[in-house]
């Protein structure tokens, strides 16, 4: 961000604070499509027109704002992956064991099955 130029900082600031507007709005339950125009239609230019401005609080705040969203990401997906392993019952660390695993013992391999593979 720190390249990019004073107008694109603002609209790519502009374009996380309406993200966070529905996020926050959807949360309260005060939605509606009518509030998201306002509100864009306020803040878009308003950045627009202070971007030469507040170009560094700009990327102070677009840095802030993607570590925010990331750390949200990152956390929803571990999340979502432990519900998934959990509720379809994998365990991948192997710590139960199964008896309808496709893992070979070693130990039970018979001599006559192991094959060069060359």
């Amino acid at each position: 961000m720190e390249l990019s130029s004073p107008r694109f900082k603002a609209l790519a600031v502009s374009a996380g604070l309406s993200f966070w507007f529905f996020i926050l709005t959807s949360i309260f339950g005060v939605f509606t499509l009518e509030y998201v125009v306002i509100f864009i239609v306020i803040v878009f230019p308003l950045m627009q027109f202070l971007s030469i401005k507040v170009s560094k609080a700009l990327d102070i705040f677009a840095i802030y704002n993607t570590k925010f969203f990331l750390g949200i990401l990152f956390v929803f997906v571990i999340s979502l992956y432990g519900i998934f392993f959990r509720v379809l019952r994998i365990d991948l660390l192997r710590t139960k064991k199964q008896n309808g695993s496709y893992w070979l013992e070693m130990e039970q391999l018979e001599p006559s099955r192991i094959e060069k593979g060359y």
